[in-house]
């Protein structure tokens, strides 16, 4: 017992890590303030495909990597999944740099809700008649915010869709999520390589190579992408995943945080309304989430 006590808090402890990386992204991104988003996505994705290669290897599982290159079908899957986590990765970028840090926290507010949505939709998965009203309730935050601040809010629905979409896809495809993200990162790879060398040899330049501090966060971004990944997929065999599915609110409560305190970014009405309904969603599909952990806990075994 004390051995399964100790795993659980590491577990948490490493869940806890991973979503506080994410959850102070807005600060790395808005440091390369000068360096074109999809510029910085490039060398995202480059300098991530060595390092997870590396990581697979000392982890010895080179071999999932070739199984997942030499099946056709998991490959069809990550060709479709890379599309979307590059235009989510891509969006975020944007939007952290042009000043929309609240809009992109909602994003990742709404994206459980919607994955949830989605996989009652896609795979058929019955929802409980409370998560039902969550994702009600989210909605119509959603809808009052669109009163008073459309402008910005297809960003949050696009990094909420294209995240959710992202999530069902990888659900379905039959691999890990170590091998998923080098086989996702390789084949975006030489798309990205050539837009950097394009940029080298025009008159626009490639912000790579000016400044030194500016190189390593560029690089780094490989390491802000790969840490809290594998921080994540070891948390999730240690800890439940309802309490992983609680954890996942740390990183876009942090972004909120930051967009208001730290960057000063306007706080409405209908942010506040919006914000409150999303919180309350929530609050009721976590809570139905937990009281359905512990009944299966209870539940005598068949």
């Amino acid at each position: 017992m004390t051995g399964q006590n100790s795993g659980s808090r590491l577990g948490l402890l490493q869940a806890l890590i991973a979503c506080t990386f994410w959850g102070v992204m807005p600060i790395y991104f808005k440091l390369l303030q000068s360096i074109p988003p999809l510029e910085v996505v490039a060398h995202r994705v480059i300098w991530s495909v060595p390092l997870l290669i590396v990581i697979l290897w000392l982890r010895k599982n080179l071999t999932g990597l070739k199984t997942a290159l030499s099946d056709p079908k998991i490959l069809r899957f990550l060709l479709l999944s890379s599309i979307f986590i590059a235009a989510n990765w891509l969006i975020y970028v944007w939007a952290v740099q042009e000043k929309h840090v609240l809009a992109a926290s909602l994003g990742y507010f709404i994206s459980p809700l919607l994955s949830v949505f989605l996989g009652s939709i896609v795979l058929k998965e019955k929802l409980s008649r409370n998560q039902w009203v969550a994702v009600a309730i989210a909605a119509v935050g959603v809808s009052v915010l669109a009163v008073e601040a459309w402008q910005t809010l297809w960003i949050s629905l696009m990094l909420a869709g294209s995240w959710g979409l992202y999530s069902l896809i990888r659900k379905i495809a039959p691999v890990g999520p170590m091998v998923g993200l080098t086989v996702e990162t390789g084949l975006l790879f030489p798309f990205f390589i050539a837009y950097l060398i394009w940029l080298a040899t025009s008159s626009t330049g490639t912000g790579f190579g000016a400044s030194l501090p500016i190189d390593a966060l560029l690089i780094g971004g490989a390491m802000v992408t790969a840490i809290p990944l594998l921080l994540f997929a070891s948390a999730v065999q240690k800890i439940s995943l309802t309490t992983m599915g609680l954890m996942q609110y740390v990183a876009p409560m942090m972004q909120f945080t930051i967009g208001v305190f730290v960057y000063n970014e306007p706080l409405t009405t209908s942010h506040i309304v919006c914000f409150g309904l999303i919180w309350i969603s929530l609050a009721i599909f976590s809570a139905d989430a937990w009281a359905g952990s512990a009944r299966k806990k209870t539940a005598p075994a068949a």
